[in-house]
């Protein structure tokens, strides 16, 4: 029988910033929580400084502030971080102006990907790059048009690998799972933009000013939040709140810096961090 054993305060003493998921960390779908609006408060009254840095590519940054205003957490847009914005940075870089690009995705990432240089396109055969990114409305035409583009050499890629998501109703197909389906059809593998990849870490450190080593990253995933805050060189953060299990946690390598069975007990820890 697995024993989860919560960290010590004192582990917490040489955190100076936050990256925090949030999918499993500080919401279930439209649940919040207990404890997130608490702790974010404690952060933000420490004048701590925190950045929220999301996989799900489905919503923009506002969206997001507006629907954990919905359930008491106040977060201007301008601490969200999504792969779809990692996405689109990337794609701003990379990809000529005016190339076109097929997406399957939600507003967030069609809004990103809007911003940039590229041109969004719903005709496959002329499709330069493919992303994919969750879609809840996601058809089969979506995935035929996807394998036949990158069956011709379209650039493959993946706003973010989580299989699943987490849910009042328990766990749902992710963007992971909608990858997989392209991936099984055309043998190729996507350049992945989210977490566990550092570069989506380092970009948020980079935000709040501070270098890795003094972040700390809190996720409830050991796959993409605690994978990719170690590669990234953070103090990782992880949380039983969400998708990862105590079984996972007790065999997981690399393992987390630090553990907590949720945010309320993150908080108490918090608080008792120099005492």
């Amino acid at each position: 029988m697995t024993v989860f054993r919560p960290s010590p305060p004192a582990s917490l003493a040489p955190v100076q910033g936050w990256v925090i998921d949030m999918d499993g960390v500080l919401y279930h779908d439209t649940e919040p929580v207990p404890g997130a609006a608490e702790l974010l408060a404690a952060f933000t009254d420490d004048g701590i400084p925190f950045t929220l840095l999301t996989n799900n590519s489905s919503l923009a940054p506002d969206q997001y502030s507006q629907k954990l205003a919905g359930m008491g957490i106040v977060v201007p847009e301008e601490r969200i971080l999504t792969s779809a914005l990692a996405t689109a940075e990337y794609l701003e870089r990379t990809a000529s102006p005016g190339s076109p690009v097929y997406a399957i995705g939600g507003d967030g990432l069609m809004r990103a990907l809007g911003d940039t240089q590229v041109r969004v396109t719903a005709d496959y055969r002329e499709a330069r790059h493919v992303v994919v990114g969750l879609n809840r409305q996601l058809t089969f035409q979506h995935l035929q048009d996807a394998v036949l583009a990158i069956g011709a050499g379209a650039e493959f890629i993946a706003t973010n690998p989580d299989l699943t998501l987490p849910t009042p109703l328990g766990q749902i197909p992710g963007n992971g799972a909608i990858v997989a389906a392209i991936e099984a059809a055309t043998g190729r593998r996507p350049l992945m933009i989210g977490k566990p990849e550092p570069g989506i870490f380092h970009w948020a450190c980079r935000q709040l000013g501070l270098p890795p080593d003094s972040v700390a990253c809190l996720g409830d995933r050991l796959e993409t939040d605690i994978l990719g805050g170690h590669r990234a060189g953070m103090i990782t953060v992880f949380v039983l709140s969400g998708v990862s299990t105590a079984e996972q946690w007790e065999e997981y390598e690399p393992r987390p810096s630090v553990s907590f069975r949720g945010p309320r007990e993150l908080l108490e820890a918090w608080r008792q961090r120099r005492v």
